[in-house]
Parts: structure tokens; sequence; C-alpha cells
């Protein structure tokens, strides 16, 4: 089995408001240094996010990337790469949970596999920076909107 890289942060807001920030693709770039262009590609009977076509510019690596995300009402959202450029496989998860009144615990789990060799200490570092960030981003997008 992979190795994922994983991290958490507790959010000041109700879990249906962080997610409805995760499930905002059109805002992305407003809010990830990464994403350049977020463009959903198919939604689910509740209008969320099936799949979604992203441009990444992380620096040294860019892409292009489809991913399918499946969700668990406003608990969950997980997502499995379908086709990229860079990489050869890219799993990834939310994981929602009330922290008490007003507040959310994010988990962010990660999973990169990339079709140019690399070192797997130096893979999970990058997987650190990326988790890091975008819950950071979460952070602030969401309790920006709360004020």
């Amino acid at each position: 089995m992979a190795e994922h890289t994983s991290s958490s942060i507790t959010i000041e807001a109700a879990p249906a408001d962080v997610m409805r920030v995760i499930a905002d693709f059109a805002r992305y770039p407003d809010w990830t240094g990464e994403v350049k262009e977020a463009e959903v590609l198919a939604t689910d009977a509740q209008g969320r996010a099936e799949q979604v076509h992203l441009v990444m510019d992380a620096g040294a690596i860019k892409d292009d990337q489809t991913l399918a995300y499946t969700w668990k009402g406003d608990s969950e959202v997980s997502w499995t790469l379908v086709k990229s450029q860079m990489l050869r496989s890219l799993d990834g998860s939310y994981l929602l949970k009330p922290a008490g009144p007003g507040a959310t615990e994010v988990t962010y789990r990660l999973t990169v596999d990339v079709k140019i060799p690399m070192l797997g200490m130096i893979k999970r570092k990058a997987e650190k920076v990326i988790i890091d960030r975008a819950l950071a981003g979460l952070k602030k997008r969401v309790e920006s909107r709360e004020q």
C-alpha cells in the first residue's frame, strides 16, 4: 500500500461552510497557490463536481490534470486521478469533523506518485508542503468569508 501524508487544522466555521468552500472549484485560483484554472467537467445529482480539470503551477512542476471526486455529505470528499501529464497516481481527501461550537477539524490526506523518479522522502516532503499550503489557504478563505 502506498504511503500517504496527512495534516489537520481547525477552522472557525461549521463543517457545511467549510465544505461549501471546498466544493467551489471556480474560486480555487483565488485561494490556492498552485491551482491556476479549475473547470468542472461533470456534476452529480446534488450539483457537486464529479470530475474537475485543473491547471496546476507549483513552480518547477506544471501539470494539467483531471480528478474524479466522491462526496459524503458535508463530512468528506475524496478524489482520485483520472489523467495527468506529470502524475502516475494521486489520491486525496478532506475529512471534516465538528470541533466544538462553530469550529471544524479538517484533515487532508494525500498520496502522489509522479512519473519521473523521485525519492520517497522528497515525495513526502512535497506532499506535506502541498497539504500545509492548502489547509492554510482553506482556513484563510473560510474564516474571511465568515466575517
